[in-house]
């Protein structure tokens, strides 16, 4: 592991593989971190092929530095885009969940920098969609006047939501305005997710414009889409797009 300082300031814990390019850059969900099993299962994935790869955590999420709450997609984006930086060329990114809507905003503003796009259960626009739009009226109004609010996860402890998160998202929408994907993109869903419907990948398809968008529904997988099965897909998807 190394840690790398942004422009921005932030410092990010890093584990990369060196092999050959396109680099594989992979992006992560909502708390989760580079130790996941998606994430390491690519990288013994790209060590056995020779391929370069590229896996990290974004501020406040698992070795890397900062306070959760501090952030909002704005940053997390940044600290993507910075990663960037440390693959020469254009490379294949692979977003998972948030991961998946932050990919997507980094290939419409800068598709040069984007050779293949994999999305895993992408999660565009999810703090409007999901967090905004399920809250109750009285948990809308605890937000904004504490600026934060506790909701369940299935993953482990509560989250915390801030009033930041919510409002940064708005500035980050991305199935509210043109979506245009010149770059091979490949995108695999879960029908079984509760966290991400299929409505969500359905719509996201729909509204993306580009000559080369596949849309993968795996019947019975769920959010995590890590199962033996879905780990393959994404390889081949990953091969398909490079």
């Amino acid at each position: 592991m190394e840690i790398i300082t942004t422009p921005h300031g932030r410092r990010l814990a890093v584990r990369r593989e060196s092999g050959q390019g396109p680099h594989v850059v992979f992006l992560g969900g909502f708390r989760s971190d580079m130790t996941g099993t998606k994430a390491a299962w690519l990288s013994d994935w790209a060590k056995e092929r020779g391929r370069a790869f590229l896996r990290f955590d974004y501020s406040g999420h698992g070795e890397s530095e900062g306070e959760f709450e501090a952030h909002a997609i704005t940053e997390w984006r940044e600290d993507a885009e910075a990663i960037l930086d440390l693959a020469p060329g254009p490379v294949v990114l692979v977003g998972s969940s948030m991961g998946g809507w932050l990919s997507l905003l980094i290939a419409r503003e800068a598709p040069e920098r984007v050779a293949g796009l994999v999305t895993i259960a992408a999660a565009p626009d999810f703090t409007e969609d999901s967090m905004w739009a399920n809250a109750p009226d009285f948990l809308r109004e605890r937000l904004m006047q504490d600026g934060h609010i506790e909701t369940p996860s299935d993953y482990g402890a509560p989250y915390r939501i801030t009033r930041r998160l919510i409002e940064d998202g708005r500035e980050n929408f991305v199935l509210r305005a043109p979506l245009h994907l010149p770059m091979p993109t490949r995108m695999l869903q879960g029908t079984a997710d509760r966290e991400v419907s299929t409505e969500t990948a359905l719509r996201l398809l729909d509204h993306a414009t580009g000559p080369d968008i596949r849309l993968t529904l795996v019947k019975d997988a769920d959010h995590r889409f890590s199962s033996p099965r879905c780990l393959k897909l994404i390889a081949r998807a990953i091969e398909e797009v490079s």
